[in-house]
């Protein structure tokens, strides 16, 4: 490492590798940059590298100063898979909860004010795997602060939060910075770009198409982003055709929850719960983090245990009385930061899509040459057909995303279940996909269940709202 990197700065001259080429971009003391950039733009391979996930020594040249901290999608599923070695729930009398939150944390009295602008502090003794994907999100971030990093690179560290964490989180990195970190932090929706930033930068096409100041640049930054077509080019009649014959209506709902409840342990999640959702009933969930929404989700789609404890009924068929959840499953289509978390299986993009057809995580049946082609097409569909063939686990957050998107609608089911489905979209396919949700709801092709927290994704098309507290 040069004199210069020693001093602070982050320095890339001539980068080349992973489609990127990049003639310099430099991070100087003193600065918070924000890079914007949508998917395919490079941002999320760029992020890879400089932290250390990408090395080619031969294809860089890079001065990066030694004391970075990274959260990204990528070191947060590392972190999940770490606990889920050591689950010791097969030997214990009890769902293993995991490593206590306070264990990732350094000098927790030190930094006990931190905690508390975080709202962390009652969740120091629960378990990793009790926390929400967003509170999962928190901890990372909290871990690296209190371990003393001198710079952050931030990926998209909004996803996934509530607007009272995005305030705490904009609150607590503005005061981050005033304190003399370094912050880097990539989004991909305009709408993220905190104001705290001293300087922007806007990817395209794996290079840097404009960067400055912030005052300067912000204006040009944003229409770059805006301007660029979204890979999400999924049409109503795409979904209409593959669905063919639907299946003859009834009179039942597709859902029915009576005093619904759900708990981890002894942390009780919500209780009292009454819902009915009909055919064209769609339903937007929202609430704060960790207030139940993806567990009311995992009881409807039978992956939590105590969806047979509860008085449920889906399709009219009241669970546990006889009925097979693969039946049930055949007419659901779901995707959740959870279902996306536990596609640790080696697979193709290709096969992590037609996986969708059998309800299961990874390809275990070997697929009919209709099968393969409707799965092609909607590869075609999402503009990722020349990534048939590569493994799901070496493409980015946006990527997977995407895929997972196609293995939830490639059946054309009736019931759709979306936990954030835009997490890791940019903006022109978070706005790509809402228009086709609202599509097939216009034409009752589907009835949607829609967990979110963004409020510019609040569509007319809901017709029941379910708010947590």
């Amino acid at each position: 490492m040069n004199e210069q990197g020693r001093k602070g700065s982050l320095t890339i001259r001539q980068l080349a590798a992973d489609g990127l080429r990049i003639d310099r971009f430099t991070m100087a003391p003193g600065e918070a940059w924000c890079l914007v950039g949508g998917n395919g733009s490079g941002i999320e391979q760029f992020c890879e590298i400089i932290a250390g996930e990408k090395i080619d020594f031969r294809a860089r040249k890079l001065s990066l100063p030694p004391d970075i901290g990274v959260l990204s999608f990528k070191r947060q599923q590392s972190i999940f898979e770490a606990e889920l070695r050591k689950d010791d729930t097969d030997y214990l009398d009890r769902l293993d909860p995991g490593t206590p939150a306070r264990a990732f944390l350094t000098d927790i009295d030190r930094h006990r004010r931190l905690i508390e602008l975080f709202a962390f502090s009652d969740l120091l003794d629960r378990g990793y795997r009790q926390l929400s994907s967003g509170q999962e999100r928190k901890l990372c971030l909290l871990q690296q602060i209190t371990g003393g990093v001198g710079r952050l690179i931030l990926e998209n560290p909004y996803e996934g939060l509530d607007k009272t964490s995005r305030v705490e989180l904009d609150r607590v990195l503005a005061g981050l910075r005033d304190r003399g970190l370094g912050l880097l932090i990539l989004v991909s929706n305009s709408a993220d770009i905190p104001d705290w930033c001293t300087h922007l930068a806007a990817f395209r096409v794996g290079t840097i198409a404009a960067q400055g100041p912030r005052t300067e640049v912000l204006a040009e930054v944003t229409a770059c982003l805006a301007s660029q077509p979204p890979l999400f080019r999924v049409t109503v009649e795409d979904f209409r055709q593959d669905r063919g014959q639907a299946e003859a209506a009834d009179d039942s709902n597709l859902v029915s929850l009576r005093s619904g409840f759900a708990r981890y342990g002894e942390v009780e999640v919500f209780t009292g719960l009454d819902l009915d959702i009909g055919r064209g009933d769609h339903t937007l969930i929202t609430g704060p983090n960790g207030c139940g929404k993806s567990t009311l989700l995992q009881l409807i789609c039978g992956d939590h245990p105590l969806c047979y404890a509860n008085d449920l009924a889906l399709f009219g068929q009241r669970r546990g009385s006889g009925e097979s959840i693969w039946e049930l499953k055949r007419r659901m289509g779901i995707l959740s930061p959870d279902l996306h978390r536990n596609h640790r299986v080696a697979g193709s993009g290709l096969a992590i899509v037609v996986s969708g057809l059998f309800d299961s995580i990874g390809l275990y049946t070997h697929p009919s040459e209709a099968q393969l082609r409707l799965g092609r097409r909607w590869l075609e569909r999402l503009g990722l057909a020349h990534k048939a063939q590569q493994p799901f686990r070496q493409m980015n957050y946006g990527e997977q995303r995407l895929l997972l998107l196609a293995r939830a609608l490639i059946k054309s089911p009736q019931l759709l279940l979306l936990d954030e489905p835009t997490l890791g979209l940019d903006e022109p396919n978070r706005m790509a996909l809402l228009d086709f949700l609202a599509g097939i709801a216009g034409e009752q092709l589907a009835t949607i269940v829609y967990v979110s927290h963004r409020p510019d994704e609040y569509r007319d098309f809901f017709r029941q709202h379910v708010r947590f507290g």
